[in-house]
């Protein structure tokens, strides 16, 4: 009988050994995480979203590999671009697998599906850009000049939108991006 309550014992002694083990283990990595976050801080509002230093600064060595004239604040200012995007897409309930979609769907719905680009407009531009297609004909290049005027017009109007999206968000930088 003693020999069991020793055994029993012995039992309680290693399951408590173990989680102290486990306990002092977890506990050592959220204080490391934590401690982390103190060198983290918030550098930007988009209305209730918060940017921190360190989601610029991935963006940054991100974008910075595709274009090494970016700036931070260039990069700053497309991370707000895209809360505000979403934020918009949401109340339009667009949903996709990933972010990068959802903005897709949006802009496509929002923005794409109301430019019309005409035939005078692509001869028009054929014309004045004649040398720049190498002698190929109207009709060789049509569907590629169309594609890019229609990129354009994409382009100027998402400006368009954004500049009247930023007038209506709350927007904060804490940030010196000189």
């Amino acid at each position: 009988m003693l020999t069991g309550m020793i055994e029993m014992l012995m039992r309680v002694m290693k399951s408590f050994m173990i989680f102290f083990l486990f306990f002092s283990l977890h506990a050592l990595c959220f204080k490391g995480d934590s401690h982390a976050a103190l060198y983290d801080r918030v550098i930007a509002f988009v209305d209730d979203h918060a940017i921190t230093l360190s989601e610029l600064e991935e963006n940054y060595k991100n974008t910075n590999i595709l274009s090494r004239s970016v700036t931070h604040e260039e990069v700053l200012n497309t991370m707000i671009n895209r809360v505000i995007l979403l934020k918009e897409a949401k109340k339009y309930r667009i949903e996709a697998p990933t972010i990068d979609e959802v903005l897709k769907e949006y802009i496509d719905l929002k923005i794409r599906a109301f430019i019309r680009v005409n035939d005078a407009d692509i001869e028009k531009f054929y014309n004045a850009n004649r040398q720049n297609f190498q002698g190929r004909d109207y009709e060789d290049v049509r569907d590629e000049i169309d594609m890019f005027l229609t990129e354009k017009e994409l382009n100027e109007r998402l400006k368009v939108t954004l500049n009247e999206l930023r007038k209506k968000t709350y927007i904060r930088i804490y940030l010196d991006t000189e």
